[in-house]
């Protein structure tokens, strides 16, 4: 990112206990992330940005989900999220080099993607660019996927656009263990 310091400035510990609580519920014995910091210093923005979550189990799997939340990110230029997601989740969720390479540089037709994922693909990319699908499109997610897990992809894709949003907009420095976009081959 430009700048070495967001554009507001992240709580310092030490953290009020309600805050401390809630970083430690959430990043499970790890320092918080910067965006977590900025957001916590803001009541009513940091409710609301906690109530949004969805990466409790839901009804895709954690790679579809991961696909999602990657590609959204991805074409939202968010180094920042994308680099998070790739280095906690990219490992658990089975996502090779090639796929991971593929959610920034690829698109539907990348042949790491399953058909499957190659609809989930397509659809990040429909509500990015269109912020619909036409019927086409609709009918090629629901031949992979249910209503439920269609709500699910349209919920990561608008969660994940404001969160890229949020990062891009406070200029977040990248964390340290976070990945970064591949080099373009």
């Amino acid at each position: 990112m430009s700048q070495a310091t967001p554009r507001i400035a992240p709580l310092a510990p030490p953290y009020p206990p309600e805050i401390q609580a809630q970083f430690d519920r959430i990043m499970r014995g790890a320092p918080p992330l910067l965006l977590f910091r900025v957001m916590a210093g803001h009541s009513r923005a940091w409710d609301k940005f906690r109530a949004g979550g969805l990466l409790d189990p839901g009804p895709l799997s954690l790679r579809e989900r991961e696909i999602v939340i990657d590609r959204t990110c991805a074409l939202n230029k968010c180094e920042y999220e994308w680099g998070v997601h790739v280095a906690v989740f990219a490992g658990p969720a089975r996502l090779t080099e090639d796929e991971v390479r593929a959610t920034v540089e690829g698109d539907a037709t990348s042949p790491c993607w399953s058909p499957g994922e190659q609809a989930l693909i397509a659809a990040v990319d429909a509500l990015h660019h269109h912020a619909t699908f036409t019927d086409a499109e609709f009918a090629a997610l629901a031949a992979h996927y249910d209503e439920a897990q269609i709500l699910e992809v349209m919920l990561l894709c608008g969660v994940y656009r404001t969160v890229s949003y949020l990062a891009n907009g406070l200029r977040l420095p990248l964390e340290e263990k976070a990945a970064r976009f591949p080099a373009p081959l």
